[in-house]
């Protein structure tokens, strides 16, 4: 009697499931076998009940009984081709965590994924790729977590071509259709192109590397040289403001003692004029006395005698008494005013400490939606306002902007320095600035300083002042946070970029003669960003 493995073929005896030797098969009513836990496994996961072969529907899921005949016929095989399970294969990283898609119960990892069948498989059923004709010439490679994205999604099939003109994976459907005139070769031979550019590519990546190697080690030395620098800069910056201070606290202490001196030696002489002066006195009133008791004598002779030597004497002129001013004092206070003034505006020439000396400034300001425009939509802490494009039904307000999607801050301010910033990122058109209390709310009016406004902004993709005519500003960042600083006294009012710390522009040489008021606008604003009044951070 023949045996199993003359009688049959490898590839009869194979479930086209699991691609491997039968365990349990079963047959369909259309007449294929399968494993059993295969095509229970399969029609699990399908809504309809198929063949996977034929693609015959049944109405109900078949009952099956196990062929004995092609059981026995698999057992045997088995018994007769029992394959040795080879040393296993170093695992490349990333590819743990990728199942085999045969493993009903436990899954094991897979070590191959095959893009003809695209499917993973773990070693035990890789093993018929391995040993029937017909499966080793499917393309093996390292396991692959997601088929999808070598799929043709226009067309489900396998992408095996590659599209040179558009530089992308295309199956052979492609070629008919999107691709029909393209340089479009198979996947083995762009494969074979770009590995002949590797050792090139491979040499670029290596001088680039090496170069920032390199640029980094320059970095490195860079900062090491900074900080000796620094270190000298600022050692050379506190002995020459320590010599300053000491020489101040000097010529103070000297002036001082001067002064004191001065007062000294006045008190003295006034003193000593003082005890002059009552001795005068006291010989004054004497012969006040005496005038007085010679006017009651009637004593001719006696009075004619003495009336000369009781007239009023003669005393000698003093000098006016005190300390006057002196005008090397005064030139003295003012050569120290003009260098503190001097310091302080070269101190100021730093954008960090001029950035810290206004935020000294600060102050705390909320939107005020008695001044909102209709369409206007203010956050309940009052730190926040968007434009809703939207109208919304408000009462009537005096103080409201009627035209313009426009609002000023709550507070306003008549005298002194005070500063605020406001986000702006996000916004494709926007003003900040301060306005006169007295702008006209109700009309459309040109936004110039002439009109009471003070202020900068965005606008289709420009920044501009608004001045007459308007400024165009050239900044190198695009603003993201913007300051407000205003001298109200000295007429100024400064744009300054927070991130930066960089001063964008000035309005100087004006006599402010109304309250003023922070001013926030959207202008044709259409992404729905929101203003914001952000908080100024403490200065040490």
């Amino acid at each position: 009697m023949a045996t199993a493995s003359s009688l049959l073929s490898e590839d009869m005896l194979l479930c086209s499931i699991c691609l491997d030797v039968f365990t349990k098969p079963v047959t369909t009513p259309c007449g294929h076998n399968f494993c059993s836990a295969c095509i229970h496994t399969y029609w699990d996961g399908i809504d309809t009940c198929q063949c996977p072969l034929c693609k015959r529907e049944f109405p109900q899921r078949p009952e099956h009984q196990v062929n004995t005949v092609m059981s026995e016929l698999a057992a045997e095989f088995k018994t007769l081709f029992q394959v040795k399970a080879s040393t296993p294969d170093p695992q490349l990283p990333g590819t743990a965590d990728v199942l085999c898609d045969i493993c009903s119960e436990m899954k094991e990892n897979a070590v191959k994924s095959c893009l003809t069948c695209l499917m993973s498989f773990c070693r035990a059923h890789l093993e018929p790729h391995q040993r029937v004709a017909r499966l080793k010439g499917h393309a093996l490679f390292e396991p692959v977590k997601n088929f999808d994205h070598r799929m043709c999604k226009t067309h489900d099939k396998t992408t095996e071509l590659y599209c040179r003109t558009d530089r992308a994976f295309v199956c052979v459907s492609c070629l008919k259709t999107d691709h029909k005139s393209h340089n479009v070769v198979p996947l083995e031979e762009e494969y074979e192109a770009a590995m002949a550019k590797r050792d090139k590519a491979m040499a670029k990546i290596q001088k680039m590397t090496q170069s920032r190697y390199e640029k980094i080690a320059e970095v490195e030395r860079s900062v090491d040289l900074s900080q000796t620098e620094a270190e000298k800069e600022k050692e050379a910056s506190v002995q020459v403001f320590t010599d300053l201070i000491r020489s101040l606290q000097r010529s103070q202490a000297e002036l001082v003692e001067v002064i004191e001196e001065r007062h000294g030696a006045a008190k003295r002489k006034a003193e000593d004029l003082i005890r002059e002066l009552r001795v005068e006195v006291a010989e004054l009133e004497s012969r006040s006395v005496q005038l007085e008791q010679l006017s009651q004598s009637k004593d001719h002779h006696y009075v004619l005698q003495s009336f000369p030597t009781l007239c009023p004497p003669s005393y000698a002129n003093r000098a006016n008494i005190g300390v006057r001013s002196d005008p090397a004092f005064e030139a003295a206070r003012g050569a120290v005013t003009l260098l503190k003034q001097r310091v302080d505006e070269i101190m100021e020439e730093l954008p960090e400490i001029k950035m810290k000396r206004m935020r000294e400034h600060a102050v705390d300001l909320t939107f005020d939606p008695d001044t909102a425009h209709c369409s206007l939509v203010i956050s309940p802490d009052g730190k926040q306002v968007r434009d809703a494009d939207t109208k919304q039904n408000l009462p009537n307000n005096p103080k409201r902007f009627e035209e313009c999607p426009e609002v000023l801050a709550k507070e306003g301010f008549t005298a002194g320095k005070f500063y605020y910033e406001v986000q702006v990122k996000g916004n494709t058109e926007w003003l900040v600035g301060v306005v006169r209390e007295s702008v006209d709310r109700k009309v459309i009016e040109d936004l110039t300083v002439r009109n009471g406004y003070w202020i900068i902004g965005l606008y289709e993709g420009k920044y501009i002042t608004y001045t007459s005519p308007n400024v165009k500003l050239k900044l190198k960042e695009k603003l993201q946070n913007v300051g407000v600083f205003v001298d109200y006294n000295k007429g100024e009012v400064s744009f300054f970029d927070v991130n930066s710390k960089s001063c964008i522009y000035s309005f100087t040489g004006y006599h402010f003669r109304e309250k003023l008021f922070p001013y926030f606008s959207f202008q044709n604003n259409k992404d729905g960003a929101p203003l914001i009044i952000t908080p100024v951070p403490q200065t040490q």
